[in-house]
């Protein structure tokens, strides 16, 4: 197997984000064969070099927390205004200093992610890493074929193209939709110019992040599994 270069290796095995990857190199934190490596040009052989984090990066990624909330409807993401009550209330007070990672508005539920972890905070809502987020969406009447079809092809939202949007029906009159970027009240803009009106918005996915069961009002930290695909 050819080399490859020991940032992109500790992203694709969930060790580290190819930029954290970079300041533990520079730091001094990762070890290859027991050997401290301190270039940033270094490459690997994926199928014979032993690649270890040293105690300083352990202790330090030790320290990221990733929280997944249950948002309900009521509650606003951050910066709540006088008598609106924050997401972040419903944290324990052990995650109360975590940040949300993208907005999901005060009328909508689902998947909101708490982090101290700003690396995997900006890949998750910079547009140009392409991470989905999904959506279940109650609306007033059948979306036409021909409006789908416009969502596909991206519509002008706060006078901006946006990019192209899957949709497709889930039963009765919910509908899935997939975006993989986040305007301010995207699906509610788009649905409100063509005369649609959305009872219900529920954000159930994240990138690879899935609600799933967990109840209304209710979080629980990420698993090692989840942690280690969220970093790769």
């Amino acid at each position: 197997m050819p080399k490859i270069r020991l940032q992109k290796y500790c992203s694709e095995k969930g060790i580290a984000s190819r930029r954290k990857a970079e300041e533990y190199i520079k730091n001094g934190w990762i070890k290859v064969n027991g050997q401290v490596v301190t270039e940033l040009g270094t490459k690997i052989d994926p199928d014979k070099d032993n690649v270890e984090l040293t105690k300083e990066a352990k202790k330090e990624k030790s320290e990221f927390q990733y929280v997944m909330l249950h948002k309900p409807t009521g509650y606003v993401t951050n910066l709540p205004n006088k008598g609106e009550k924050e997401a972040r209330d419903l944290l324990p007070e052990k995650f109360k200093h975590l940040i949300p990672v993208g907005r999901l508005d005060k009328e909508s539920e689902g998947l909101l992610l708490f982090t101290n972890d700003g690396v995997v905070a900006h890949r998750l809502t910079s547009p140009k890493f392409d991470h989905e987020k999904e959506y279940e969406v109650l609306v007033d009447k059948e979306i036409s074929k021909e409006v789908i079809e416009k969502y596909r092809e991206g519509v002008v939202i706060l006078g901006e193209m946006s990019r192209p949007v899957r949709v497709e029906l889930i039963r009765g009159k919910t509908y899935r939709f997939v975006l993989s970027e986040g305007k301010n009240r995207q699906i509610r803009r788009m649905m409100k110019n063509f005369d649609y009106n959305v009872y219900r918005l529920k954000r159930v996915r994240i990138f690879h992040l899935r609600l799933g069961q967990l109840k209304m009002g209710c979080c629980r930290e990420l698993t090692d599994v989840e942690r280690a695909q969220l970093l790769s």
